[in-house]
């Protein structure tokens, strides 16, 4: 059999942003996420943050010509996995490229593998100690769920697009080891899903059964992930918290689900789902 990958768990969603201290103001003073590490470099400003118990590292490239043709988007994901030189084994045998080498992580091009960038280390973000010194303690998830008024419970899925279902699959449940956890059509945006359980997350892929906002987002952006579910304990009061806050919401891809566009959100969608 030809090598895989086994994750263990998700560290964080990698994403671009274009507005540094517009995008990174909004996201800890208006959605109340807690700004973890400043990680300024020659290419890029970058930061950790997180939000409902879910790690986002977001870039800003300090030159935009070259990424003006998408924008703000979703990068990809770092994973923790038992062996990383067995990772990278295991990404070269499948013809994928490493685009970033870091030496103890690594990142793969997002073009050999459905649009998300796949980073591999072997150490936990989530860790008491954590691998890399945060400016304050991380907060539990019993903050998110209890104290603030988001009312989050952690990630429900990773939502990513794409045009070929079956090839995806073959990727994210043969080369990544995913488990088919369910099947579900998705009318309101004229789609079906597949969410799939890698590592200690769902990782829901969707692909356009007629015109709709799947295939347009498939059009602008091509493969890739378009949105981060979080999970609450209750739609109302999530929503209550941002109208209160002034974010405009509307209708999640999923029923029951509330979203936050991209538009409204620096470049990346939100959602939330009990």
């Amino acid at each position: 059999m030809p090598p895989s990958i086994a994750p263990e768990h998700m560290n964080h969603i990698n994403a671009m942003v274009e507005d540094f201290d517009g995008a990174i103001g909004h996201y800890r003073d208006v959605l109340g996420a807690q700004f973890l590490l400043d990680m300024p470099g020659p290419d890029w400003h970058g930061c950790l943050m997180t939000l409902g118990g879910v790690i986002f590292q977001f870039w800003v490239p300090h030159q935009l010509l070259l990424h003006s043709r998408y924008g703000a988007h979703y990068v990809g994901a770092e994973f923790v996995v038992p062996d990383v030189e067995e990772a990278r084994v295991a990404v070269r045998a499948r013809g994928m490229r490493i685009v970033r080498e870091l030496g103890p992580a690594f990142h793969t091009y997002a073009g050999d593998s459905f649009g998300v960038s796949l980073e591999c280390y072997d150490q936990s973000f989530h860790a008491v100690p954590s691998p890399v010194p945060y400016d304050e303690p991380i907060r539990p998830l019993s903050y998110w769920r209890d104290e603030h008024p988001l009312g989050t419970t952690g990630l429900k899925r990773c939502t990513v697009a794409v045009r070929d279902l079956d090839a995806a699959l073959g990727y994210f449940g043969g080369f990544l080891n995913g488990s088919q956890d369910y099947e579900a059509a998705r009318p309101a945006v004229s789609a079906e899903a597949v969410g799939l359980l890698i590592g200690d997350i769902v990782v829901e892929l969707i692909t356009p059964t007629g015109p709709g906002v799947i295939q347009q987002h498939l059009d602008r952006y091509g493969d890739g992930i378009r949105s981060t579910v979080f999970s609450v304990r209750d739609l109302r009061q999530t929503e209550a918290c941002l109208t209160e806050r002034g974010v405009r919401v509307q209708p999640g891809d999923a029923p029951g689900a509330l979203a936050i566009a991209a538009a409204d959100n620096h470049g990346l969608m939100f959602e939330f789902s009990e």
